[in-house]
């Protein structure tokens, strides 16, 4: 029959013949049947493994970005957020400063006596960038340097907490800088009214300046939350 030629066949020229077993489909040949879903899920296995350690060999930001946001060193991070703290208070007190003086200089050629008592409408915003110096140095006595810090697969405990607290003190950064820009920025222009006004009208004067009091007190306000929230940064000490 056809399964007899079939056989004949192989032992002429070696041909492997695959039948059906009760295993599996399998190869006939010199040395009886070979199952070869076993070595086909031996395969699979070997796939998978190779495929696995593939994708850890690839670099983290080819399926997300957020990972460049880990590469950064935590002491990168925080003294961005000292820079952020002290560099924008300062933006927002010259802005003040500008826009309060430029209406006493410009309302004291016709009413000098406004140029002294308006005066305390430029403490106000200096004051905003004394909170962000006051805030620097703060800042910068929480950190404590190492003296290597590489990111591995599996981190240290320490090495979480310092990338925590890197993370900690650039948001306090955001949140002090923001808020004194903005303080800075409503003392300045109520200021600025102040001292115009005060040239028509003398007695406006204090009814402004409890306006500029309460302005002042926003940039207070991100201070206090910075020093909470600097709190919460804690670098180790890991010399080694």
């Amino acid at each position: 029959s056809h399964l007899g030629s079939s056989i004949h066949r192989v032992a002429q020229e070696k041909v492997p013949l695959f039948v059906r077993t009760p295993r599996g489909v399998g190869a006939l040949g010199e040395m009886g049947p070979v199952p070869t879903v076993d070595m086909a899920h031996h395969h699979t296995h070997e796939h998978a493994a190779t495929a696995v350690v593939a994708a850890a060999a690839r670099h983290c930001y080819e399926t997300s970005y957020l990972c460049v946001f880990e590469a950064v060193s935590p002491y990168m991070w925080s003294y961005m957020g000292i820079a952020f703290a002290l560099g924008i208070s300062v933006i927002g007190a010259a802005w003040g400063i500008f826009l309060t003086g430029s209406s006493i200089v410009g309302g004291g050629i016709k009413a000098p006596r406004i140029s002294s008592k308006n005066l305390v409408s430029i403490i106000f915003c200096e004051a905003v960038a004394i909170y962000g110096v006051i805030m620097a140095i703060i800042m910068a006595n929480k950190i404590e340097g190492s003296l290597i810090f590489e990111v591995t697969s599996k981190l240290e405990p320490w090495q979480a907490q310092t990338m925590v607290s890197g993370w900690c003190l650039f948001a306090v950064g955001l949140s002090v800088g923001f808020s004194n820009l903005f303080c800075g920025v409503c003392v300045g222009v109520s200021g600025s009214g102040c001292a115009l006004a005060d040239a028509q009208k003398p007695e406006m004067f204090v009814k402004m300046l409890i306006v500029e009091i309460f302005g002042s007190a926003l940039g207070l306000f991100g201070v206090i939350v910075g020093i909470i929230q600097a709190n919460g940064a804690t670098f180790p000490k890991h010399l080694g």
